[in-house]
């Protein structure tokens, strides 16, 4: 059975409040919901929700029962490893639903589309990984850009399917004349540029690795409170010790997110474009 984590557990700093549960939907969805019904129709069998404690009750009210006899988890990520305000990063959330995964499991953001085809395309090949091997799936940069404002992504290069290397990058922002730049590093991206926006398939056996990079993360960064524990990072990490082989499963939807609180609305009405037929 292959199960799809959700990493909503972010303070959302930037956007003032619990992005993960705003309503953007016709039907009073979050983003959180399509992510589970699109996980579902894909053939996914149990959902795990990576939650801080402070809005784990109102991320299960929002649930509800609304997904029926769906296996669904809730996780505290600040009751794993030591105590701290700002969460520990992504691949700590992931390491932090490891008693709840049985098998090879998707990952994604909370407060993401990814559309429907994406987990199809991702989930139909996560129940053959085999240790050492993961997917992630490769948006188009032009399809992930926000109508204004700055976004970071994980610009990915690619060698036939394989991952090759991603390479965290800032300030990138769609400019007056339609030319694509960023900051950091600087210089101009092709709108066709392949990007990571922490979409992943892994094996189970993944854990063992997060738990001993943790231990290291800790042994370095325990004392520093900026510091994250990061799953991009770490797959590039792995990838060149030859430790992983990531393959990218292409995929042509748009993305759809909130960084800002300016984006909410732009956001509702590209949900409703995107699901009018589905």
């Amino acid at each position: 059975m292959v199960s799809l984590v959700v990493m909503a557990a972010g303070l959302g700093s930037r956007f003032g409040g619990t992005k993960q549960l705003e309503i953007v939907g016709a039907e009073g969805e979050a983003f959180v919901d399509f992510a589970i019904r699109d996980a579902v129709d894909a053939g996914v069998g149990k959902v795990v929700l990576i939650v801080r404690r402070e809005i784990e009750d109102d991320v299960k009210r929002h649930i509800g029962d609304r997904y029926g006899d769906l296996e669904i988890s809730c996780v505290c990520q600040d009751g794993h490893g030591p105590a701290r305000a700002k969460p520990w990063g992504t691949a700590h959330a992931v390491l932090a639903a490891a008693a709840e995964v049985n098998g090879p499991f998707v990952v994604c953001n909370a407060d993401d589309y990814y559309g429907p085809s994406t987990y199809e395309s991702v989930v139909a090949r996560a129940g053959g990984l085999t240790a050492r091997r993961a997917l992630l799936a490769g948006f188009n940069l032009e399809l992930t850009l926000p109508e204004s404002g700055e976004v970071s992504r994980g610009v990915c290069t690619v060698e036939g399917n394989r991952l090759v290397s991603l390479v965290e990058t800032h300030g990138i922002e769609r400019r007056g004349d339609g030319s694509i730049f960023a900051t950091e590093p600087p210089g101009p991206l092709a709108p066709d540029a392949v990007v990571s926006m922490n979409f992943w398939a892994f094996p189970e056996q993944v854990f063992d690795d997060l738990e001993a990079g943790f231990r290291a993360f800790l042994r370095r960064h325990r004392n520093d409170a900026k510091a994250e524990f990061l799953l991009p990072g770490l797959v590039d990490e792995f990838m060149h010790a030859s430790e992983l082989t990531v393959e990218v499963i292409p995929t042509t939807e748009a993305w759809v997110g909130v960084t800002n609180p300016e984006d909410l609305e732009p956001a509702r009405r590209r949900i409703a474009e995107l699901r009018t037929d589905r």
